[in-house]
């Protein structure tokens, strides 16, 4: 290091003992020992725990989520790990998710506020309903919402002439055909690794109008179910209000548009609701998954529901949301 020292001067500087090795490693220009440097600075995988390896090149190579900033071994991408359906984070090996009989996996976080059945929704879809009242955009029909299995609303999508889905995996169904659906009417609660089956019931839907149901995934966080409620509903509006058949990006953006500003109106009036009644506020992971839905919608990559969502959100912010509505009603397209 440039310099003369006594054997017993020359010190960890992470432990204090005087280092013997021949090799040693320098951090802003003070010495460790290899072992206390690789302890204190080289990163850690947040799922395995071990230290993360270096690549044939000698350096270290680890992936990221964009959002939660969880780092990990490349392996993981390819070993099984896990995934949380809802906020996408990897199981860490320390902890244990919830297998979904339908195959998914839920974090415990995740799962806190998971909407489990039909009835269960209820409430969130009558709170959904009157957030689109606020807006002067009220859904006449009585719609039915039902929360279904992933099977059953693969073979709902099946069924349906028309729509556009966003892969790699539909979460909701605007449905207009007659068909029977197998609803979740009982989902119980899940202790632990042990959970009871389903109870699920066939659903006769009759065709009375342009919409006869809205099918949700069940098992999400409660975020997550309303935001993609608030994108149906969307479809929904636009099939009742007698809207022309729109290109694919101009209808899911302008339903990407609705699901956004309902969880940044959910975001905030959670805030205010519980500062006016002295309640506790979101808790800080609810708010955090908030915003990770937020970022997905807005950071989209996909064509018809990331560049549709840019496209109707620049619109709305210029124009407003009813001058929007009237030009798309007329032209089919987006006000520019």
């Amino acid at each position: 290091m440039n310099s003369v020292w006594h054997p017993e001067c020359f010190r960890c500087h992470a432990c204090n003992l005087a280092i013997s090795e021949y090799e040693f490693s320098t951090y802003d220009n003070y010495p460790f020992h290899k072992y206390c440097y690789k302890e204190h600075y080289h990163p850690k995988c947040d799922i395995c725990k071990h230290f993360i390896p270096t690549n044939s090149n000698g350096q270290i190579e680890y992936r990221a989520h964009p959002f939660w900033a969880q780092k990990y071994c490349p392996c993981h991408e390819d070993d099984g790990t896990p995934r949380c359906c809802s906020c996408e984070r990897m199981e860490p090996r320390d902890t244990r998710y919830v297998a979904l009989n339908d195959g998914r996996e839920l974090c415990l976080e995740c799962l806190d506020s998971a909407i489990r059945d039909t009835n269960e929704c209820q409430p969130l879809y009558r709170d959904i309903k009157r957030f689109y009242e606020g807006l002067d955009m009220k859904v006449e029909q009585d719609v039915p919402l039902l929360l279904v299995e992933r099977q059953a609303l693969n073979e709902a999508r099946e069924g349906e002439k028309n729509g556009h889905y966003h892969m790699p995996e539909t979460r909701g169904l605007c449905l207009s055909e007659e068909q029977t659906i197998s609803t979740i009417s009982r989902q119980p609660r899940i202790w632990g690794d042990q959970t009871a089956d389903v109870v699920t019931e066939p659903y006769r839907l009759t065709r009375h109008c342009e919409v006869t149901a809205i099918l949700i995934l069940h098992g999400l966080p409660r975020l997550l179910t309303g935001t993609i409620l608030a994108h149906e509903m969307m479809h929904a509006w636009l099939r009742l209000k007698g809207y022309p058949t729109l290109r694919q990006d101009v209808e899911e953006g302008i339903c990407q548009v609705l699901a956004h500003m309902w969880l940044d109106y959910e975001l905030n009036e959670s805030r205010t609701r519980a500062s006016k009644k002295g309640k506790t506020q979101r808790s800080q992971f609810d708010q955090k998954l908030g915003n990770f839905f937020k970022h997905q919608v807005e950071s989209d990559t996909s064509p018809v529901y990331g560049d549709g969502f840019r496209a109707g959100w620049q619109a709305v912010q210029k124009y407003g949301l009813n001058r929007t509505l009237d030009h798309i009603s007329v032209t089919g397209n987006f006000p520019y």
